[in-house]
């Protein structure tokens, strides 16, 4: 586990503090930090004591919500450091379900879609890419392009940012391209030709296959991928026209059938706007 460790400000300016799992590739949150922030309550032995009411309640309903929780040591007031439980990204959206009301409710949303989240600031970061004179510099194509763009994006939000993973990972029962053939498979990719639409998007699907970053890669490898696109038949795709779910199944799909993949993806197709933003 890593000691790396963020702070996230909530509506009252309360710390939640997470700590990032290089093992599993995720953020665990504090549970205790964020009931405090539900229940807007600022004494530590009301908030534990609430915690532990909920979780007597959900164990009796056997909820899933409390074999979801891990335990990691975390720095407290007193400069000691304590185990605490913890809760990755879906189980914290879990958790706020637990709670009725219009402040939940903005929870959820500002923890799904706030521009001080991890996602959010790496969005703004893309747009900012696309005004700057750093992307002239971007290698098109290649593998270190990818890193470059994977760097700028991400530069102080993970501390792996433009570094290929050195561990192997998965996402829903999908292992991605192992970690030893990893060099080897990237170099291949970086080699694949670029002559048209559809030889673009095999590259892409097969940069998908591999998953070079432990975090990152979708918003990477679209801004890769569009670079590629102008470079080559001046086309780029109008993300703002794609919706997640329909993208999300593409990728899905591009491992085990990149025909159907392939075809959802051409449907992406649009005519290319100069400053298009991915």
């Amino acid at each position: 586990m890593s000691n790396t460790k963020i702070s996230i400000r909530f509506f009252d300016d309360r710390e939640v503090r997470a700590v990032w799992d290089d093992e599993h590739s995720k953020w665990w949150f504090s549970v205790l930090d964020i009931i405090a922030v539900l229940t807007n309550q600022d004494e530590y032995s009301k908030v534990r004591n609430y915690w532990k009411y909920l979780k007597a309640k959900l164990k009796k309903e056997e909820n899933e919500l409390v074999s979801d929780t891990t335990q990691l040591k975390l720095m407290a007031k007193d400069g000691k450091r304590y185990l605490t439980d913890m809760l990755d990204y879906e189980g914290i959206i879990k958790l706020g379900k637990q709670f009725p009301g219009i402040k939940a409710n903005r929870f959820i949303e500002w923890f799904t879609y706030s521009d001080e989240t991890i996602d959010g600031k790496s969005k703004t970061k893309a747009y900012a890419l696309f005004e700057s004179s750093f992307i002239e510099n971007i290698e098109i194509g290649t593998i270190k392009g990818l890193q470059q763009i994977h760097a700028y994006l991400f530069g102080g939000l993970y501390h792996f940012a433009g570094q290929i993973r050195q561990m192997n990972i998965s996402k829903g029962g999908f292992q991605f391209a192992n970690v030893q053939y990893l060099s080897q498979t990237l170099e291949k990719i970086e080699m694949m030709p670029e002559r048209n639409f559809d030889e673009i998007i095999n590259k892409y699907i097969e940069m998908n296959i591999a998953h070079p970053f432990m975090e990152g890669n979708g918003r990477t490898t679209r801004i890769w991928l569009d670079l590629i696109l102008k470079k080559n038949i001046k086309k780029c795709i109008d993300w703002s026209k794609i919706s997640k779910n329909d993208y999300m199944k593409a990728m899905v799909l591009s491992p085990i059938n990149d025909q159907i993949s392939n075809s959802k993806i051409a449907s992406f197709r649009c005519t290319y706007i100069p400053n298009q933003r991915p």
